[in-house]
């Protein structure tokens, strides 16, 4: 591989790669640098969630090859949504057929999403991938960034045109380009399972509110179902030490019976919760894009859709620069790029960390008013209407591989 090249994409995770692909046959020479082997089972962000990927994600990731009737596990639609609030009255349900639409979305368990990355990453023609691979030095220059990498047992430095922080939370990018970031512990732990249920979800998703955080239930097919059980921090281990059936008992406190009992919990740990937000994405001849970026509460599902349109918008600007033979780090593109994502990730991330918030507080008005919002939102369609585009993608400047058709 050359030791020079157009974009370095640090971080090869869901949204890593899928930049990598977006950027593939474009004209530009991209490289890819991966913490991990490329395997699933070694890849960290390939893990055991079940991803509610939203309409405009399953759009964008179907007109990349990446998901396709090859795959062994196909995506479950979410055709239906039921939002509610353990001890406030009325509830929000919306049904895709109602409002003149195929789906909201669907289901997928993050390591098949991560199976079908990697296969497509296969198959790209100019992308060279480097790994194990690990920034340990980022220097900026007037025309490059230079990017030490451990690589293996030897040591590689890289210039790129364009750098890309795709490293998740923690992000060494980041640090290096001396960015800093709002961080809010949550004082919640999430546990990611699946369960069993009596009776089939048939395509309906579940969103309960309590007291003590909220509970998720996603359809993955027949009468299996993805779990998201948030606790306070407090009492994670307590809740991790249960044994199947008193786990489930607790469950069902917090759910209640809607889809009859629940069965065959799968194996769960809890996931601490957080929110980070990058004080700036972007830095001379760098940006960030995902978790690097902005990291947002598990509530509504919106981190790797958030994070896939940071990476597919980055993509057509890099290809119109590369169409109009452009610097692919110049100040120009960096600064369109932080403007088209402004108004999505500014109303994303602070719809999820409102929500949080607004539906964790037991003061005895606003669980009426917030019964009375409940009660309007399911009953005027228009407002159903935006409230479920917003929810599958459509918000801001939405990048052209992930519009309705």
């Amino acid at each position: 591989m050359s030791e020079t090249c157009d974009v370095l994409i640090i971080g090869g995770g869901l949204v890593g790669a899928s930049l990598a692909i977006a950027l593939d046959g474009a004209g530009l020479s991209v490289a890819l640098a991966e913490a991990a082997a490329p395997r699933v089972d070694l890849q960290p962000s390939y893990d055991e969630r079940n991803l509610a990927l939203a309409r405009a994600s399953l759009n964008a990731l179907e007109a990349l090859g990446v998901l396709d009737a090859r795959a062994p596990v196909a995506p479950v639609p979410i055709r239906r949504i039921h939002v509610s609030r353990r001890g406030d009255f009325g509830a929000v349900r919306l049904d895709a057929a109602e409002l003149g639409l195929p789906a909201f979305g669907a289901v997928l368990p993050a390591r098949e999403l991560g199976n079908a990355l990697l296969r497509r990453l296969e198959a790209c023609s100019a992308l060279a991938r480097l790994a194990p691979a690990q920034a340990v030095g980022i220097e900026a220059g007037e025309e490059f960034v230079t990017v030490e990498l451990r690589v293996g047992e030897t040591t590689r430095r890289l210039r790129t045109r364009l750098l890309v922080g795709a490293d998740g939370t923690e992000s060494f990018v980041r640090g290096r380009l001396g960015i800093e970031a709002e961080r809010h512990d949550y004082a919640q732990s999430a546990f990611v399972t699946t369960v069993t249920t009596e009776r089939p979800l048939a395509g309906t998703a579940y969103e309960r509110f309590t007291d003590s955080g909220p509970v998720a239930l996603l359809p993955l097919g027949e009468r299996r179902a993805g779990l998201v059980l948030s606790v306070p921090s407090a009492d994670a281990t307590r809740v991790a030490a249960l044994d199947d059936d008193t786990f489930l008992d607790f469950v069902h406190e917090r759910f209640g019976w809607r889809v009859g009992r629940f069965s065959r919990p799968g194996r769960r740990k809890p996931y601490p919760l957080a929110r980070l937000l990058a004080a700036r994405t972007t830095a001379p001849r760098a940006v960030l894009v995902g978790n690097a970026a902005q990291t947002v509460h598990p509530l509504g599902a919106q981190g790797f859709n958030l994070g896939l349109r940071d990476a597919l918008t980055l993509a057509e600007l890099l290809r119109e620069a590369q169409a109009a033979q452009a610097d692919p780090g110049s100040a120009d593109l960096l600064a369109r790029h932080a403007a088209r994502r402004g108004e999505d990730r500014t109303a994303t991330t602070s719809f999820s960390d409102d929500l949080v918030r607004l539906m964790g507080n037991d003061f005895a008005p606003l669980r009426v008013l917030r019964s009375i919002g409940f009660h309007a939102l399911d009953r005027i369609g228009p407002l159903k209407r935006r409230f479920a585009l917003r929810g599958m993608g459509y918000r801001g400047d939405t990048p052209a591989l992930s519009l309705l058709r």
